[in-house]
């Protein structure tokens, strides 16, 4: 019985993640990401030719930033901490099912 919870737990959740990634991928999430780093980068050139024209100094780490502001707070480097041990359990789990696999398939 509790291998089917486990099992329909397991299944649920990959069904909700595939969902959800579908999802940011027909509504064009990824392309507007991008699209907007873009017009960063546009406006910057042009800050940037405006300045050489006006024969200001310039210091080309002001046109690199791209202002992204820092999100950090408890929950998610929670989050993050969390993750990375799920990673670690699952990397483990996969390379002691694998090391199981190649003794039984080696075996005489």
């Amino acid at each position: 019985m509790k291998g089917k919870n486990i099992a329909r737990i397991i299944i649920g959740t990959l069904f909700v993640l595939f969902v959800a990634l579908y999802l940011t991928q027909t509504t064009g999430y990824y392309e507007f990401e991008q699209h907007k780093l873009t017009t960063l980068t546009e406006e910057q050139i042009k800050k940037f030719e405006q300045d050489v024209k006006d024969g200001k100094e310039i210091d080309l780490e002001t046109y690199l930033e791209l202002n992204k502001k820092n999100y950090d707070n408890r929950l998610s480097k929670l989050s993050l901490s969390l993750s990375r041990k799920i990673e670690d359990t699952v990397t483990s789990g996969i390379e002691y099912i694998f090391k199981a696999v190649e003794r039984v398939v080696n075996e005489p």
